[in-house]
C-alpha cells in the first residue's frame, strides 16, 4: 500500500507533468529525426554525415558565442525573479543586447572567414557558401535560442512545447527538401539555416506572453545584470569549447587514421545516442535547471536529484535494452547497408550514454549554483580525457576505440562529481544551506 501511495505521489509530481510534455514533442522529434536521419543517410551517405557532424559541431560552438554564453544564467534569473516584473525586466535587455552584439560580431567573423572555416571545418573550400549563409543567419538563430531560454525561465512550458513541435516540422522540412534538391551542400545548409525561420514563429508564439515587451528588450541595459550572467558565460563558452570541440578533434582524427566512411559511422552512432537522450536532455532543460535555481539547502537539492534518478535510470536502462538487441534492424530502418559497421560501436557507446546523463544531473547543480571554477574544471577534464583516451584507444581499437573512450570519460566524470557533490549526495536530515 505504502508503495502505492509514493507511486501516485511520484507520478504527481511537476518533473512527471513537464517530462510527459517533453514527452509528446519528443515523440514528435524522434519521428522527423528518424525521417531525417534516413533521408541524409541515403543521399549523402557516411562520408558525408561525417561532414553533417562536422559543422553540427562547429555551428554549437558559434551559437553559444553569438549568445555570449548567457542562456543558462537568463533561465536561472527569471526563475529566481519571475514574480518581479523590475527585476526580469534587466534580464530580457540586457539579455537582448549582449545577444545583439555578439551575433553581430560572430556573424561578421564567418562571412569574412567563410573560405578559412570551409577548409577547415569541412576540408573544402567549396563550402564556403555555407559558411557566407550561416554568417548572415546567424542572429536569428541566437535570438531564437534566446526567446527559449526566457520561455524556460518563466516556466512557459505551453509555448515552449509549441516552439520544440514548430522546430521539429520546419527542420524536417529544410532537411528533405534542401537534401534531395542539393545533396550535401543542400544538407549542410539547411543544418545552419532552420532555427533562424524557426525565430520567427517563437516570435509569433510569444507576442501575447505577458512578460513579452518591445521596451523591455530594446530599452534596457544594465551593467550589474551583465556582470551577474557573465559567471554562466564564462561557463558556457568554456562548454562551448570542450564538448564539441573534442567531438571535432575524435571525429577527424578518426578521418585521418581511419577513414572518412570510419567517422561517418561514429557520428552515425552519435546521432542514434542522441535521438534517444533528447527526452532527457529537454527535460532536465526545461524543468531541472530553473527547479534546482529555486532551492536552497542541500537535503532539498539531494532529493531533487534522486527523484530525477528514480524516473531517468529505469527508462535509460529499458531504452537501451531495445536499442542493444534490436540494432541490426535500427541501423536498416534509419541507414543504408553503408552504416552496417555500425554493429560493433552499441554495446560501448550504450554504456556510455547512460553514465553520461547520470553525470549530467550530477553537473547541473553547478550550473544552478553559479559553481563556475567546479565547473570549468570539470569541461576541461572532459575535454582533455576525450582527446587523450579518444587518440589512445582509436590507436589501440580502431573506430570501436572511440566508443570504449566515450564510457571511459563518462565515468571518470561521473566518479568525480560524486566526490565534488558528496556533502549533497549524502545529506541527512539537517536541512544546511548550499
Amino acid at each position: 500500500m505504502n508503495g502505492i501511495v509514493k507511486l501516485k505521489s511520484l507520478l504527481n509530481t511537476e518533473l512527471v507533468r513537464v517530462s510527459f510534455l517533453n514527452g509528446l514533442s519528443t515523440v514528435v522529434k524522434m519521428i522527423t529525426g528518424l525521417v531525417s536521419i534516413k533521408v541524409i543517410s541515403v543521399i549523402i551517405g557516411p562520408s558525408g554525415v561525417a561532414l553533417l557532424g562536422q559543422l553540427t559541431n562547429f555551428s554549437t560552438i558559434l551559437l553559444i558565442v553569438a549568445n555570449g554564453g548567457i542562456n543558462a544564467g537568463i533561465t536561472k534569473y527569471l526563475s529566481e525573479h519571475s514574480d518581479e516584473e523590475d527585476k526580469y525586466n534587466l534580464y530580457l535587455g540586457t539579455g537582448f543586447w549582449i545577444t545583439m552584439v555578439f551575433s553581430t560580431i560572430t556573424g561578421l567573423v564567418l562571412i569574412f572567414g567563410a573560405e578559412y572555416f570551409s577548409q577547415i571545418i569541412l576540408n573544402d573550400v567549396k563550402f564556403k557558401l555555407v559558411f557566407y549563409i550561416f554568417g548572415g543567419t546567424i542572429i536569428f538563430y541566437a535570438l531564437n535560442a534566446l526567446l527559449v531560454a526566457i520561455i524556460n525561465g518563466f516556466k512557459d512550458y505551453n509555448r515552449y512545447l509549441q516552439a520544440s513541435l514548430l522546430g521539429s516540422f520546419i527542420g524536417l522540412a529544410f532537411t528533405v527538401t534542401l537534401s534531395v534538391k542539393f545533396g550535401i551542400m543542400g544538407a549542410l545548409i539547411s543544418s545552419i539555416t532552420f532555427q533562424s525561420v524557426v525565430f520567427l514563429l517563437t516570435l509569433f508564439i510569444v507576442r501575447k506572453a505577458p512578460w513579452f515587451k518591445t521596451g523591455s528588450f530594446i530599452k534596457l541595459y544594465d551593467r550589474v545584470t551583465a556582470s551577474k550572467l557573465s559567471h554562466y558565460a564564462v561557463m558556457a563558452l568554456v562548454s562551448a569549447i570542450t564538448v564539441p570541440g573534442s567531438q571535432l578533434f575524435v571525429r577527424g582524427y578518426i578521418t585521418k587514421v581511419q577513414s572518412i566512411h570510419e567517422a561517418g559511422l561514429w557520428e552515425g552512432m552519435n546521432r542514434i545516442s542522441t535521438m534517444y537522450l533528447f527526452v532527457i536532455m529537454t527535460s532536465l532543460s526545461v524543468y531541472y535547471l530553473p527547479r534546482l535555481a529555486e532551492l536552497k539547502t542541500k537535503l532539498e537539492i539531494r532529493n531533487e536529484i534522486f527523484s530525477v534518478y528514480k524516473l531517468m535510470i529505469p527508462f535509460l536502462l529499458i531504452c537501451i535494452t531495445v536499442i542493444y538487441f534490436g540494432r541490426d534492424l535500427l541501423i536498416q530502418l534509419l541507414f543504408t547497408r553503408e552504416f552496417n559497421g555500425m554493429h560493433s560501436l552499441f554495446e560501448f557507446q550504450l554504456i556510455g550514454d547512460v553514465l553520461k546523463m547520470c553525470g549530467w544531473v550530477l553537473g547541473y547543480v553547478l550550473i544552478a549554483k553559479a559553481m563556475t571554477k567546479v565547473y570549468i574544471f570539470m569541461e576541461l577534464l572532459n575535454f582533455f580525457n576525450s582527446i587523450l583516451l579518444g587518440i589512445f584507444f582509436v590507436n589501440k581499437f580502431g573506430t570501436y576505440g572511440a566508443t570504449i573512450s566515450y564510457a571511459l570519460v563518462h565515468c571518470i566524470y561521473l566518479v568525480t562529481m560524486l566526490v565534488i557533490l558528496r556533502k549533497i549526495i549524502f545529506a541527512n536530515k539537517l536541512r544546511t544551506s548550499v
